[in-house]
């Protein structure tokens, strides 16, 4: 084998979402992943710490294009609509990025540890914005709370793009969420 085999990373994704799908996150070993993608278990850690990473790669990547997007919205554009654009330009190159999205949905959805790690990923995806909102001069509790509800926007976009196998833009799938969420907040709450 190569020592730096081409395309490496991506067979070693291909096969650990494989045999996550056949027999579940936690009874898969790294060493089935590498020989499953033809690789051996040091050509594994090259590319990945752990068997978890296989399904995080490149996320400590996303919040600083959210903190980037926020940053290039015109100032004068109020703070939600500067983190809804900013989750729709991250959203886009996104999807264009990802090929997996459904089965890896799937297996993290199986999993309350990769469930957690996905919790973990967005909760800094949040704080990215924030700090983001923050620099742009939104008052801290108004940055925390639009942060909050714009990684909610990216998530349920994002399944939503999943749920339409990739058929719908993003941009799309954004809208139809932020309509979603927006009469939610409307609606009349009963009295007590």
């Amino acid at each position: 084998m190569a020592r730096w085999d081409p395309g490496a990373e991506q067979r070693l994704r291909g096969a650990a979402l494989e045999l996550f799908g056949e027999h579940g996150y936690e009874a898969v070993t790294v060493t089935q992943i590498a020989e499953r993608a033809g690789l051996t278990r040091r050509s594994f850690f090259r590319y990945f710490p752990d068997k978890r990473e296989v399904l995080f790669a490149h996320s400590d990547r996303l919040p600083p294009a959210f903190a980037e997007a926020v940053a290039a919205v015109d100032a004068a554009e109020p703070p939600l609509a500067a983190a809804l654009t900013a989750v729709s330009s991250v959203g886009e190159r996104l999807v264009d990025l990802v090929s997996d999205a459904a089965p890896r949905r799937a297996v993290i959805a199986a999993s309350a540890e990769l469930r957690e790690r996905e919790r973990t990923k967005l909760a800094s995806v949040a704080e990215a914005i924030q700090q983001a909102l923050e620099a742009r001069g939104t008052e801290p509790t108004a940055a925390r709370l639009t942060a909050h509800l714009a990684t909610l926007a990216f998530r349920e976009a994002f399944d939503h793009w999943i749920d339409a196998n990739g058929k719908e833009p993003f941009p799309t799938c954004l809208a139809a969420t932020v309509t979603t969420l927006q009469s939610c907040i409307t609606q009349p709450h009963p009295t007590p």
